[in-house]
């Protein structure tokens, strides 16, 4: 099986309720063509770098899988007629990196503190 790494934009108006059915439903594509989901991460709402359909943001949601092009090509056919979504990207990885987590907000400490003279 290959490793994957599958983002999808949907529009900006889109409701963390209908979020969490897009998520749902790409996640049992994945399973029902026999692939299966490693990582899911919902990063949230952000800013796009130019207009996409009159969109300036986007929520942006990130799948970890292992499948083979039979998901990709199924998870594609349902995401061009899908009128939520803005854009969608699947890259071909050779491993996960599961520990990163690249749009989690923390700040440390040195930034909660100004600094004294």
């Amino acid at each position: 099986m290959n490793l994957y790494e599958h983002t999808i934009i949907a529009r900006q108006d889109t409701s963390p309720s209908e979020i969490k059915q897009l998520t749902d439903k790409y996640s049992k594509i994945v399973e029902k063509n026999n692939g299966e989901i490693v990582k899911t991460e919902n990063w949230g709402l952000l800013n796009l770098s130019y207009l996409i359909k009159k969109n300036r943001k986007g929520s942006y949601i990130h799948f970890k899988f292992k499948g083979d092009g039979k998901v990709i090509d199924e998870l594609e056919k349902n995401e061009s007629i899908d009128k939520k979504l803005l854009r969608y990207l699947t890259i071909k990885v050779k491993k996960f990196d599961l520990e990163t987590n690249y749009f989690s907000k923390k700040e440390s400490k040195d930034q909660k503190e100004p600094q004294k003279n």
